[in-house]
């Protein structure tokens, strides 16, 4: 059988069952950039390969997926951090000015060519790690040019490095300034005038809100999604992270494609999610950033068979992580996920929260050749280790 690429004497952890489908004597084989096998060397068909590969008993993975960040934002809120070691709390901040319209401000300033600059080292600290698909939100503009200029800096990354974007609309992060005592007013420009837009111009793969006792209440929640799914856009919520608005079990309804944060959620919003299919994704660096206590439900999430995603979070106030491995780390020392867990939390599970499943997220015949080799000799150094990179070789679409 004819093959562009073939990686022999591999060990690979093929992330198809909840044992992360571990093969020690595998064969990887690769054509116009999609798997054409991956498995048991016995059991491999005999291959004419343009380019052969051995990579001397090192694992492989499914690229790694980080599936919520912020990257595209101007600035930085260090100030914050330093008012928060002093005993500031989030809401706090928020409230007398800083917080998302800090960022905004700094966003609405910056030039599309300078919000790519400004993320690109982002990106590239996370590519470095193995990773080879993003999800880069908007809601630091909130107001349509500087949302749109958000979006098409965030669709442009891929011109600039070998990684695949998907996009979130999140012009419901924060109630900007111009309508600080309307803020129906402002879901209804986000529903009547940008989303419009924003879909015409397939800036988007998904629609997200920030529901939240400062952000956005459940019935605005509600229209916007309304509104999403008339324009055939998934959505997707940050959920129950500071309070129990109920998010989940809304954004469940909606079908969402995953619910993000939840330390407050509850039973029924469990349940919820275990119906609809929804995404569990987990943000643990937020969690230790913000010094956290409450717990997300991790025990419950795993009895209800909900899927577990886990991502940076990236962004300048809350999580200016750009470490999926170190995410990793924390979702195991802090939840208390497994090795298992974890890794498939930043690949099959992580596809799923995008809605991308049947391309990318496991090593199987058909999905696009994205993998991660490493130089270890166990799945759980990829969790175990702090500060540490074993990355050694990066391949996107087969390249």
């Amino acid at each position: 059988m004819r093959c562009d690429s073939i990686w022999k004497n591999a060990r690979l952890a093929t992330m198809t069952d909840a044992e992360m489908g571990l093969i020690d004597d595998g064969v990887l084989a690769e054509a116009g950039g999609k798997i054409l096998y991956a498995g048991p060397a016995s059991q491999a068909p005999l291959f004419d390969a343009d380019e052969e590969w051995d990579v001397d008993g090192r694992w492989i993975t499914p690229g790694l997926i980080d599936c919520h960040t912020h990257i595209i934002h101007g600035g930085d809120r260090a100030h914050e951090f330093e008012l928060r070691l002093q005993g500031a709390d989030y809401e706090e901040i928020a409230r007398a000015g800083g917080g998302i319209l800090s960022t905004m401000r700094a966003t609405r300033a910056a030039s599309e060519e300078e919000l790519i600059a400004s993320a690109l080292p982002r990106l590239h600290a996370l590519m470095a790690e193995g990773v080879t698909t993003i999800e880069v939100k908007s809601g630091y503009g909130l107001e349509a040019e500087s949302e749109i200029r958000m979006l098409r800096a965030a669709r442009r990354l891929s011109d600039h490095a070998d990684i695949s974007v998907a996009t979130s609309f999140l012009g419901a992060h924060a109630l900007p300034p111009e309508y600080s005592v309307n803020p129906d007013a402002y879901i209804d420009l986000l529903i009547q005038n940008i989303m419009p837009q924003v879909a015409a111009e397939h800036l988007a793969d998904a629609v997200d809100a920030f529901c939240e006792n400062i952000g956005f209440t459940a019935q605005q929640t509600a229209r916007l999604f309304k509104a999403a799914r008339a324009l055939n856009l998934p959505v997707k919520l940050h959920a129950e992270q500071l309070s129990n608005q109920h998010g989940a079990a809304l954004a469940a309804s909606f079908d969402a494609l995953s619910a993000d944060h939840l330390e407050h959620l509850d039973n029924d919003g469990i349940i919820a999610m275990a119906a609809s299919g929804t995404v569990a994704t987990l943000l643990p660096g937020a969690y230790y950033f913000m010094r956290e206590t409450q717990l997300p439900p991790v025990a419950a999430l795993r009895d209800a068979a909900i899927p577990i995603a886990l991502a940076t979070d990236c962004n300048p106030g809350t999580s200016p992580l750009t470490s999926l491995l170190l995410t990793m780390n924390m979702g195991a020392t802090l939840f208390r996920l497994s090795v298992a867990e974890c890794l498939l939390a930043v690949t099959k599970n992580a596809a799923r929260a995008l809605g991308r499943s049947d391309s990318i997220g496991t090593l199987e015949a058909g999905k696009r050749c994205d993998l991660a080799i490493w130089d270890i000799e166990r799945p759980a150094e990829l969790v175990y280790r702090m500060g540490f990179n074993p990355l050694h070789a990066r391949i996107w679409s087969g390249q």
